[in-house]
């Protein structure tokens, strides 16, 4: 079977053609004929089998009759993340050269301006991401009452991530009248809720196992301590003669200081993750593609539907949290009929997700021993004694280029005397000139203090009677500066005053 008899039109054939493509693969022929015919779908394939293309073709077929209006897409594709949603707006431009359509990429992480007035022109096809989605739409940029075909694409991504909520939210705003199409690699019960809610009688096609994981890798167990990951990863990219590599991390601050690990020991490598700034993303995804750097250390972000060509080897190099998030990662190695490895390393604590792991593929994965070789960073930079020294002249300023000579070129210093060839201390005749302590003439003698006579015994309890005698008395009258009399002071414990003194019924 080729494209020809799946009911293609002859422009989408001849791009196809154009793009190296000739037969169809097991999901493709399954799919592309039941929508063509308007029927909703439900489809469950292996990652890297060409789920993409089994939408995206007959969806330009189908978008080829009618036109577009202002702020209304005839299509919607959603994508869990920004770079997949940039490889189908890729491969959409790539099949639809020979039409004349328009499309919208909404994705985060860039400036709404462009995307606002591609909607205010009208577009055919909108390709995005649940979350810039939902805020064009709130802000009233973007009406989905036009929209008759909806594609929600790896939908057990959509999961994972918490975007169902907003996926059964997106879906309340589509007419109810409209084609739905499901594509996933994994088919958990979430998913097949959400089939069952908003897809009418779809017909499922399943070319493959759920979670069943590439024939054409191979798969290997690699036991190692937590302490010795860098060094096993560092042999393994030298004895396999890595041309083009992921690595996957399940910390984004993993993914920082390994890459920065790697290229320490020589490695053309780079990094993604969720942390990035999307043209920082897209950059770093470009430089892997043209192959300026040859080994890509990722996060789960890279996992899902990325699609490039080449990748030989996968490793993991923290095993996966969820075992579906396995079959992605080695999913990006082993696509279009090729071969691929995938390495994964596990320490004591990884012993039940690896057990999660197996159980789900069905499968029993080969234990593989290395042995490390321990190599060197490679010094980027000279060491501190070559390194040219700038010297400052008269007037406080730098001159750059008197440089001083290595220390090993510079003519020795003159050689400080030692202890003994300082002058003996019996020659220095000054100092024993001087007179010794004993030599001083005594200092005259003080006169001594005359004793005080003892002072006489006093009666200390006479002393305080006497004074008292010589206090006034508490009841004495004083008057003040205006003749009147105050009285006595009158406190807690003090006399209480005559207009107070009284009796009750007096």
């Amino acid at each position: 079977m080729n494209f020809a008899d799946l009911g293609l039109s002859d422009e989408l054939l001849s791009a196809v053609e154009a793009s190296g493509y000739s037969v169809p693969t097991p999901i493709q022929a399954a799919a592309i004929p039941s929508v063509l015919m308007m029927r909703d779908l439900i489809g469950i394939a292996q990652t890297g089998t060409g789920k993409t293309a089994s939408f995206v073709l007959p969806m330009i077929d189908i978008l080829a009759q009618g036109r577009s209006r202002a702020r209304m897409p005839r299509s919607l594709i959603l994508e869990p993340t920004r770079e997949l949603a940039a490889q189908v707006a890729e491969n959409f431009e790539k099949y639809g050269v020979n039409h004349k359509l328009s499309m919208a990429l909404l994705i985060g992480g860039v400036q709404m301006g462009d995307q606002v007035k591609a909607l205010e022109k009208g577009v055919d096809v909108l390709i995005a991401t649940p979350g810039r989605l939902m805020d064009l739409f709130q802000r009233g940029k973007i009406l989905l009452t036009g929209c008759e075909l909806l594609v929600i694409d790896e939908a057990d991504r959509m999961l994972d991530m918490g975007f169902i909520p907003d996926i059964e939210e997106i879906c309340t705003k589509l007419p109810k009248t409209r084609q739905t199409l499901l594509f996933s690699a994994t088919m958990p019960p979430p998913i097949k809720k959400l089939a069952d809610r908003f897809l009418t009688n779809p017909k499922q096609i399943e070319v493959s196992r759920p979670a069943s994981t590439n024939l054409n890798i191979t798969q290997r167990l690699v036991p190692v301590k937590s302490d010795r990951k860098r060094d096993v990863l560092r042999t393994l990219l030298t004895r396999d003669n890595i041309q083009t590599a992921i690595i996957f991390c399940n910390r984004k601050t993993t993914v920082r200081e390994l890459n920065k690990s790697l290229r320490r020991y020589g490695f053309k490598s780079g990094e993604i993750h969720g942390d990035m700034e999307q043209p920082q993303r897209l950059a770093e995804l470009a430089l892997f593609k043209s192959g300026e750097i040859n080994i890509l250390v990722a996060s789960d972000v890279a996992a899902r539907g990325l699609d490039i060509k080449g990748v030989s080897h996968v490793y993991n190099f923290d095993a996966p949290w969820h075992p579906d998030d396995y079959v992605h990662r080695i999913g990006r190695t082993g696509r279009a009929g090729a071969t691929g490895t995938a390495y994964t390393f596990v320490t004591p604590d990884d012993a039940e997700n690896i057990e999660n792991i197996e159980k789900l593929t069905g499968q029993t994965i080969p234990r593989e021993e290395v042995a490390v070789e321990t190599s060197r960073p490679v010094q980027d930079t000279p060491q501190r004694e070559e390194r040219p020294r700038r010297v400052r002249r008269g007037g406080g300023e730098r001159d750059e280029s008197v440089v001083e000579a290595p220390r090993e070129d510079r003519a020795p210093r003159e050689a400080r005397p030692t202890r003994d060839d300082r002058p003996a201390r019996e020659e220095r005749t000054a100092r024993d000139e001087r007179p010794v302590r004993d030599e001083h003439p005594a200092r005259e003698a003080r006169p001594v203090r005359e004793e005080r006579p003892a002072r006489e015994e006093r009666n200390f309890r006479d002393d305080r009677s006497a004074r008292n005698d010589r206090a006034p008395r508490r009841d004495d009258r004083r008057r003040g500066r205006d003749g009147y009399d105050d009285g006595p002071d009158v406190g807690w414990n003090g006399p209480i005053p005559s207009f107070l003194d009284f009796k009750i019924g007096a």
